[in-house]
């Protein structure tokens, strides 16, 4: 109900207000009071619909802070379903970002005006744009989960316009002629597990997690099945959570693999590439084999900031150039859509067409003959390239 109230000022003088009455949920009586009657008659209207739809718990949703809101979010949702990796990433943002900024405000507050200034005084401050557009991520999905548990009725920050996403230059493939240069300095130095991940990351096109959840099981005769990725140690779903594929096993990969098994025989449950204890590897020692075997044999070749995941676009060159394949068997073998695969390789298509077709394992044999016959003969315990002809 709508109450008429008289206040009295300091000084004597005297105003009005209307105060709206109700009892909630629990049948405790609460109490607003307004400035204007017409506010305090459309409050009490609000009041009646929501006890009408049993939804009177509405009233006080979005009171919490955001602060104590991302606790119960990171308790219930993202520790459950996130990866560690992404955890860790999304921790560091949290903390650095947006706790100081924004966590003392109630969800309720969370405009889109206040996520719009919230990101001005990350640019302000300094903060590069890929962070800011993380940050912005994680946060519409924490609102995201406020919104279906019926914290707040929209999710501010999925209507403000994030940073765009910085220019992304075209993709060169590292060719066969240096891989097998990189390949042959590694098993120079007698690294053979390594020389064997680099040729299935080029010669294959897996994503790094997923070459590092193989196991032996997983290395078929013609094919690598690939099931599962590597999060820090734990093995799961695919990116995108998409099913199981199989990718064309070269017969120079084959023999690789196979040189590799024999050297450290294990069952066919084993990771194809384990860590020093024989598990799978962990994210340290991921970036333990990034800077001290594939960045220095990198570099060795003239490739300066290259990513072991640029080796990947290795793979698609060498299915383009044969030209055996169509966009939608390509990107079959790298595991995502044709449109994603014909936005990143567009370019390498439109060089080959009506050029000269020449196969997958034939572009690789000759960077092999060819380094041969520069005389960088093959390790000890490496296959003599006429016995990979086989």
């Amino acid at each position: 109900m709508v109450e008429k109230r008289e206040r009295r000022r300091r000084d004597g003088t005297t105003y009005t207000v209307w105060r709206v009455r109700w009892y909630d949920e629990t049948g405790a009586e609460r109490s607003k009071t307004f400035d204007r009657a017409t506010d305090a008659k459309a409050f009490e209207a609000k009041i009646r619909t929501l006890k009408r739809t049993g939804a009177l718990a509405d009233v006080d949703a979005g009171r919490e802070t955001l602060a104590e809101f991302v606790e119960e979010w990171w308790m219930v949702y993202a520790g459950p379903n996130l990866e560690r990796a992404t955890l860790r990433a999304y921790a560091s943002l949290w903390n650095g970002h947006a706790l100081p900024r924004l966590g003392q405000l109630q969800l309720r507050e969370l405009t889109p005006q206040t996520i719009a200034r919230f990101r001005a005084e990350l640019e302000a401050a300094g903060v590069g744009v890929e962070a800011i557009r993380k940050t912005m991520t994680m946060l519409q999905g924490v609102l995201q989960r406020a919104v279906e548990w019926g914290r707040v009725p929209t999710n501010a920050v999925k209507v403000t316009r994030k940073p765009p996403k910085p220019h992304r230059p075209a993709v060169h493939a590292i060719p066969p002629t240096l891989i097998e240069v990189m390949r042959a300095r590694l098993l120079e130095q007698g690294k053979l597990r390594d020389a064997t991940l680099l040729a299935v990351l080029a010669y294959a096109g897996l994503r790094p997690q997923e070459a590092l959840a193989l196991e032996w099981r997983h290395v078929r005769e013609r094919t690598l099945l690939v099931e599962r990725a590597l999060s820090d140690g734990q093995l799961k779903a695919l990116k995108n959570r998409r099913q199981p594929r199989t990718v064309t096993l070269l017969s120079p990969l084959r023999n690789d693999l196979a040189e590799w098994r024999l050297s450290s025989p294990s069952s066919p449950v084993a990771p194809v590439f384990p860590a020093a204890s024989g598990a799978f590897w962990r994210a340290s020692d991921w970036r333990n084999w990034r800077k001290r075997s594939y960045k220095p044999v990198a570099e060795s070749v003239g490739i300066d900031g290259a990513r072991p995941y640029d080796l990947r676009h290795a793979f698609a060159s060498l299915l383009i150039h044969e030209g055996r394949m169509s966009v939608v068997e390509i990107a079959a073998q790298l595991g995502h859509n044709p449109t994603v695969c014909l936005d990143t390789y567009a370019h390498v298509m439109a060089e080959q067409d009506d050029g000269e077709k020449v196969g997958a394992e034939e572009q690789i044999m000759h960077a092999r003959r060819a380094l041969q016959a520069e005389g960088e003969a093959p390790a000890e315990g490496q296959l003599a390239f006429d016995e990979l002809d086989d």
